[in-house]
């Protein structure tokens, strides 16, 4: 048997020196963990899961003076009590324990303050200014020479004469350029209606048609980024046409661009949610562990580097509806501007490098061969355009900001953004492998603890040397190597590249388009279309969920938003819906809520070590109770490689931050800007041509705009757009109600009838007396009830209340949550049918409500919103000197109040509306949100039910936390 070991700071016991170790390492007292590194026979290292963190002797160590660099994987084997500015220091994970040894459960006492006092909710963390750790030295620090800002430069390249306009002669002659260049229809239909007699002169134009005035923007306007080459590609024997930009030029561009001057990021950090950095938060690029590794490399080679993170997305997309054409665009951006700023498709934080071939190769008519030509053709394009950075990231180059500061600049490329086949194409793997980890396919759907062997890189890049020795043995080492015969990758001689651990996960297309596509699939098979598509039908409507009035089974073509659509209603949808044969269905109900638990905890914009455990508990429940499928015959094996790939989550927020970092919803809103709509502009003819002529005629205009506006503003310096304060939710939601009631005069008996404000009379009494004196109990405000005197007949009603929610995590420049309240009785349309009446079910802070969770909420239905006019108001409040209530008053319907915790299988809360209904008058501002109410069916949906009476019918029902992300974080 063990013998006991004491901790020398807390003075616990712990039984045997293996106890001691994990109380050590697990602990967040500092105090306490900082023993790790004192006492010699405890400094052991630390064994961590290989999907998280690798050690670097695990690879070859870099060699500074080699032509290649091989990056490091995520270490951590550095003493843990070296001072905080080393670059080598990394604080372990809280929920990391070494391998064999059991946790060191919590002593009695413990556990039950635990029960008393429960911990706040992760999400109460991101709301909180964080502990910033720097990486220190000369990192990211410019040099000591200045340049001109951007805009003086500009100016001084345009001239002006004084013309605030220039090159247009008047506010007005340049406001139509920008119409006709950005808002306006085609240049022929802009030709004909300045070609109608004396248009031009009354509108003081300094062009006369679209040709003109593409000259002054040709010729007058300075060039930004840069403009268009067609480069020639030889493969096979055949020459294909590319159109690119010089990428070093694009990234100057937009590391130069002077509205992100002030927010440019240009070190690496740690940040972290406590004073003792235990608890790490990863959200923009410069949070996560890349950056921070691949800063301590470049700086043993050449310190004061400042590393511009290059983050590439290709994706071939449909750019007509007939004849299938397509447009294969490269998108550009960089890392050291902000993630809110770039993920904004208006604040021009990508660039468009390129063009692809869309050549089919249909001459090859061997399959196999076809596939290889394409392959090799999409990467000598690429390695053409990114040739310049294998010189540019050793050696760096000089790089001004938009302020004028030079940085001796690297940029690296870091991350590749795509869907699954362009994910296998970029790594060379063979479809239905794991782009970043070596796995047997008839693994796929185990869940392996996060345990995977990362493809070893420096074998892959041995197997790609012999590409110009004998292909037979070419061949062969790469199958050994585990990706394809590819002749010289694009990223095979990029420095600190590690291409396996560039493939990001993807949100839009692994998981929407992927797992929840099949998730939803699974589900209709096991309890078939028709009772699913009735429930659909019978959903309540709220602002922020889609009524499928036709069901979701006869849906084809889903898109990402649609899938996002359902998977807000869809644990609504089976609940309580017994499985066919009478088997229970928790099993089930587990599954699809884990992975509803994964998808939205996976598009949070803001991790932390504590989220990041989540990951990892909801993809276990998933896969500890998936067997149902199997059970049930619809599934024979889960080895789905992007089930699979979610696995790798949890490593990815860490090394990269957030995923809004690298999700491709962003690139795919650009296919419109950059790829459709530059199509259509074009005759068909020549068509790539025309595209980026058209496109940089574009960029002109937008990039004038910008100098424009900083010129009739005074030139001032730019100023920061991010900046952290601490958020004040609940006070600062903007409330936005119409300037008119939507009714005049409703009478108190229409109330009743077709609002159901049945007890009005009573709820404005209890009211107005609790209201002028607060201190009164529930029974002398019903004593005092009975003498009140109604002085009006009728109210003014609004039907409908607008407000924005600030963002859950307190995030600055991210745009409010819109959410409606719909308050209106049934009615005749034009056509003279029927429309059913709406009132919205909402949730009422009663009492001291907080931002996050349900304590002191309670859901009520809003059955009438109105205000009193001032007679009304001075001849109930007499007394002048006393408070009057808020303009805008509701009237509520309650039900049950919310139970202690939601239900352990659907992690929904279940509210009932009592048999005798309960109202209260409320101010509009003790609204804080809508809330979608899911009804229990019961085994078989009622017939009579519908979505327009089903809160009138039903009496009980789940409050639904899925109905959009806001309403997750704060509700659930």
């Amino acid at each position: 048997m063990s013998s006991p070991a004491t901790c020398s700071s807390c003075r616990r016991c712990f039984k045997g020196e293996t106890g001691l170790l994990n109380h050590y390492r697990q602990t967040r007292v500092a105090k306490c963990r900082n023993n790790l590194a004192k006492i010699p026979t405890l400094r052991r290292p630390i064994v961590r899961e290989n999907s998280e963190d690798t050690h670097e002797d695990q690879q070859p160590e870099m060699d500074v003076d080699s032509d290649r660099e091989i990056p490091h994987s995520i270490s951590d084997d550095e003493s843990e009590d070296e001072d905080d500015e080393n670059p080598g220091w990394e604080p372990p994970l809280g929920d990391q324990q070494p391998e064999g040894a059991a946790a060191a459960g919590p002593e009695p006492e413990v556990e039950q303050q635990r029960r008393e006092n429960p911990p706040a909710a992760p999400e109460e963390r991101f709301t909180q200014r964080p502990y910033i750790t720097k990486f220190g030295g000369l990192a990211g620090v410019p040099l000591e020479r200045m340049e001109s800002p951007a805009f003086e430069k500009y100016q001084e390249m345009l001239s002006d004469n004084g013309n605030l306009w220039a090159p247009f002669s008047s506010k007005m002659d340049w406001e139509i350029a920008q119409w006709a260049k950005l808002r306006g229809s085609t240049s022929t239909a802009f030709s004909d209606l300045l070609g109608i007699q004396g248009v031009t002169e009354a509108l003081g134009l300094s062009y006369s048609n679209s040709r003109e005035l593409n000259d002054i923007i040709d010729q007058s306007i300075p060039t930004g980024r840069p403009i268009f080459e067609r480069h020639e590609i030889v493969i096979g024997g055949e020459a294909f046409d590319v159109y690119f930009r010089p990428i070093i030029e694009c990234i100057r561009e937009l590391f130069g661009d002077p509205e992100f001057a002030p927010d440019l990021i240009f070190a690496p950090e740690r940040q972290y949610a406590d004073a003792d950095k235990t608890v790490r938060l990863f959200h923009d690029l410069h949070t996560g562990k890349w950056w921070w590794e691949t800063q301590k490399n470049l700086e043993r080679r050449r310190p004061g580097a400042t590393i511009v993170p290059v983050i590439v997305s290709t994706d071939k997309t449909q750019v007509t509806v007939f004849r299938n054409k397509s447009a294969y665009p490269v998108y550009l951006t960089i890392g050291n501007i902000p993630k809110e700023i770039r993920r904004k498709p208006s604040r021009q934080g990508f660039v468009l490098i390129g063009y692809l071939p869309t050549a089919r190769l249909e001459h090859i008519k061997v399959a196999a061969a076809r596939r290889r030509a394409l392959a090799n053709l999409y990467h000598a394009c690429m390695r053409k355009i990114f040739a310049p950075l294998r010189k540019a990231g050793l050696d760096g180059i000089e790089m001004a900001t938009g302020a004028g500061a030079i940085h001796r600049c690297h940029p690296i490329f870091a991350i590749f953004s795509g869907d699954y086949p362009e994910q296998m194409l970029v790594c060379a793997c063979k479809s239905g492998d794991c782009p970043t980890c070596v796995i047997e396919r008839t693994q796929l759907g185990d869940y392996l603890d996060g345990v995977y062997e990362p493809r070893d890189l420096a074998a892959v890049l041995a197997a790609l040397a012999k590409a110009e020795g004998d292909a037979t043995e070419f061949t062969r080492a790469c199958a050994e190597a585990g990706i394809k015969p590819i002749h010289k990758p694009f990223w095979e001689d990029l420095p600190f590249v590690n291409i396996f651990l560039s493939i990001t996960p993807d949100i839009l297309h692994q998981l929407y388009q992927g797992v929840v596509k099949h998730v939803i699939s699974w589900i209709k098979t096991a309890y078939g279309p028709v009772e699913i598509d009735a429930r659909c039908r019978r959903l309540p409507p709220n602002h922020n969920t889609r009524l499928f009035i036709k069901g979701i089974s006869t849906l084809s073509r889903i898109s990402g938003m649609e899938h996002s659509q359902i998977c807000r209603i869809l644990l609504g949808l089976i609940v309580d819906l017994p499985l066919p044969g009478g088997g229970s269905p928790a099993r089930l109900i587990r599954a699809v809520r884990a992975i509803l638990d994964f998808l939205y905890h996976s598009q949070y914009p803001i991790h932390s070590s504590e989220t990041v455990a989540r990951l990892k508990q909801f993809l276990k429940r998933f896969h500890d109770n998936k067997s149902i499928f199997v059970d049930l015959g619809i599934r024979e094996n889960f080895n789905i490689p992007k089930l699979h790939n979610i696995s790798h989550y949890p490593f990815f927020v860490q090394f990269f931050g957030s995923f809004d970092n690298c999700n491709t919803e962003t690139t795919e809103r650009l296919h419109i800007d950059l790829a459709k709509d530059a199509y259509r502009a074009t005759n068909r003819k020549d068509e790539y041509l025309q595209m980026t002529l058209w496109l940089e005629r574009k960029e002109k205009i937008v990039r004038h705009a910008k100098f424009v506006r900083w010129r009739c503003a005074g030139s001032p310096a730019p100023a920061a757009t991010i900046s952290w304060s601490p958020p004040n939710f609940l006070q600062h939601r903007h409330l936005q109600m119409t300037k008119f009631p939507s009714a005049y005069g409703v009478k108190l008996d229409v109330l009743t009838t077709k609002y159901g404000a049945s007890f009005f009379r009573e709820a404005f009494a209890r009211f107005v007396v609790g209201f002028k004196d607060p201190r009164l109990s529930s029974a002398q405000i019903e004593a005092a009830t009975e003498d009140f005197f109604l002085p009006f007949q009728s109210v003014s009603a609004y039907h409908k209340i607008k407000f924005w929610n600030e963002d859950p995590f307190g995030r600055p420049d991210t745009s409010d949550a819109l959410d409606v309240v719909h308050v209106k009785p049934g009615y005749l349309n034009r056509q003279n049918r029927i429309v059913g009446g709406r009132f919205d079910t909402v949730l009422v802070n009663i009492s001291d409500g907080q931002h996050f969770g349900v304590t002191g909420y309670r859901v009520g239905q809003v059955r009438v919103v109105f205000t009193l006019s001032d007679r009304v108001l001075d001849s109930i409040f007499t007394d002048k000197n006393m408070e009057r209530p808020p303009r805008y008053l509701a009237y509520v319907e309650w039900f049950s109040k919310f139970p202690r915790t939601p239900d352990s299988n659907h992690g929904m809360y279940k509210i009932s509306r009592p048999a005798d209904r309960i109202a209260s008058i409320i101010p509009v501002s003790d609204i804080r949100r809508t809330v979608q109410l899911f009804p229990q069916f019961g085994p078989v949906a009622p017939r009579e039910w519908t979505s327009q009476n089903v809160l009138e019918l039903c009496n009980k029902f789940y409050v639904n936390p899925w109905s959009d992300r806001h309403c997750y974080v704060t509700v659930y």
